[in-house]
């Protein structure tokens, strides 16, 4: 396939506005940069590069962000028969997964993909791709928690470093805390506020990397876009 048509079947632009970003000397394929409107790729396995931000041409790679609801299971299929995520994933029949989990009670933020390298490296924690959480607990929060959270918990399977930890409300009797932190453990935003006497009422996770819920519905789903996939991408190091 020409180059500009990859591009403009991934998304990134027109093929008239992708052949003048070739022209440019924005575009790269295998770590080579082109210039040429004529060069041929193979959108399947071909590395190509718009301002050194990945492109993801490949036709079977799907990505999808959902606004998971409170009580849905984090898997696809349920022995119990509980709602699960793919009660929300209508849009598509082709088989995709869930990167990382939200507990039963937490809602928010997933992301489902085909994509395993992406996937694998968005939920490591080698890999630094921050999530962030707002939880509800008891207020106010005084400034000695949000130092000693900011600083460090030791839990019972070893210390959590948040990302960051700020308080977003603080009017008695509750609070609302937006907790960022590149870790996955179980529970490990409920564990934490536990800890610091602030015990999680509800919790909702908000961002994952670049990706934000932004207005997307509870309980919908919808396609990320070439840009959100090239910065989930360059957030993961790929």
């Amino acid at each position: 396939m020409r180059l500009q048509k990859a591009l403009a079947a991934a998304g990134v632009a027109s093929r008239r506005a992708s052949e003048e970003m070739i022209a440019a000397g924005r575009v790269s394929v295998d770590g080579q940069v082109v210039r040429r409107f004529g060069a041929r790729v193979n959108p399947e396995t071909s590395e190509i590069r718009v301002d050194d931000m990945r492109v993801v041409t490949a036709p079977d790679k799907l990505y999808f962000a959902l606004n998971k609801p409170r009580g849905v299971v984090s898997t696809m299929w349920d022995p119990e028969g509980r709602p699960t995520l793919a009660d929300y994933t209508g849009q598509t029949t082709e088989r995709i997964f869930h990167v990382g989990r939200l507990d039963t009670e937490t809602e928010g933020l997933i992301l489902l993909t085909n994509d395993g390298e992406l996937a694998n490296r968005l939920t490591h924690p080698r890999y630094k791709v921050v999530k962030t959480y707002i939880a509800k607990v008891p207020g106010p929060v005084p400034h000695r928690v949000v130092r000693e959270v900011q600083k460090g918990v030791e839990l019972e399977d070893g210390p959590v470093e948040v990302d960051s930890f700020r308080v977003v409300e603080n009017e008695p009797p509750k609070a609302l805390v937006e907790i960022r932190l590149h870790e996955g453990r179980k529970h490990i935003v409920r564990r934490l506020m536990e800890a610091v006497g602030h015990p999680v009422a509800d919790l909702a996770r908000t961002q994952v990397g670049p990706i934000d819920l932004n207005t997307l519905k509870l309980g919908t789903m919808r396609a990320l876009t070439s840009r959100e996939v090239s910065e989930l991408y360059e957030a993961a190091g790929l």
